[in-house]
């Protein structure tokens, strides 16, 4: 539970609203929901963006938004399924637009977080830690899975 007022304040408006309240419908990866992804995400890049003296509410509000898009990915109905990993940035951003106003910083933050599979380079230093950040949080969530399911042993065969 994140008990951080500033934080909470800065991202209060996204994280009531009734789209953003829809990622709690979503599995993203293993067992976290795509709200709760999306809220560890926004937390961490807030904490270092501040810590680094870089505009951490466009990154707390821009992670929380990062993966704003409403289906599922993993369905081979899904017609977006083959190229999820390339245009989701996009729907998510088109999502968030509509959902807030956003700075051209957050809109690069949003539209880059999946950079270097989008192959155009981020434009700010936040773009670059929600990016790293959102990598971090998804190995994080995998291996509590695996850890959680006693499966370390089947992860790391996978890796070798």
């Amino acid at each position: 539970m994140i008990n951080d007022k500033e934080f909470l304040h800065i991202i209060k408006d996204l994280t009531e609203n009734c789209k953003v309240q829809e990622l709690k419908n979503y599995r993203q990866h293993y067992n976290t929901s795509r709200f709760a992804h999306c809220l560890q995400v926004s937390y961490i890049s807030y904490l270092i963006c501040k810590k680094l003296k870089l505009d951490y509410k466009a990154a707390a509000r821009s992670g929380m938004l990062h993966d704003l898009f409403l289906y599922d990915w993993r369905k081979k109905s899904n017609e977006r399924q083959p190229y999820h990993g390339f245009s989701h940035p996009r729907t998510a951003l088109e999502n968030s637009l509509e959902v807030t106003n956003l700075s051209i910083k957050e809109q690069d933050i949003i539209v880059k977080h999946m950079w270097p599979l989008t192959v155009i380079l981020p434009k700010y230093k936040e773009s670059y830690i929600v990016c790293f950040v959102d990598k971090y949080c998804t190995l994080a969530e995998t291996f509590r899975y695996y850890k959680t399911k006693n499966k370390v042993r089947l992860l790391s065969k996978a890796i070798q």
